[in-house]
């Protein structure tokens, strides 16, 4: 089975569509921050909340929140995923997520630390 997804009011099927989305996703949103936190789990599923930081390719800033369901196929492939995203226009003063472009460091505090 492949893949599908539905991200904000875009609907992506396959892996061709999903690489292309991903392509232009990471073109627009620069500068790209990321903290995951786990809201549940039940045998293939599961559910996160979270934020980002990202700025346009005019400089602007912003924190775009939300939520994603995962699915799971029986080789632990996603086979569906929703996403549920807003975004939320922010000043280069109000960021939260500093660490150097790539992973987030371990000792980083989480949403629920940082009141998000």
């Amino acid at each position: 089975m492949d893949s599908e997804w539905r991200n904000r009011s875009e609907f992506v099927h396959g892996r061709g569509q999903i690489v292309e989305f991903l392509q232009r996703k990471w073109r627009k949103e620069q500068q790209y921050r990321l903290i995951k936190e786990l809201w549940a789990w039940q045998e293939n599923r599961i559910a996160v909340r979270f934020a980002y930081e990202w700025c346009d390719d005019s400089g602007n800033w912003f924190r775009s929140y939300g939520n994603e369901n995962w699915e799971f196929d029986k080789h632990g492939l996603m086979q569906t995923r929703y996403a549920c995203i807003n975004d939320l226009p922010i000043s280069e003063s109000e960021r939260l997520f500093h660490w150097p472009q790539g992973r987030r460091p371990d000792d980083h505090p989480g949403l629920s630390d940082l009141g998000l």
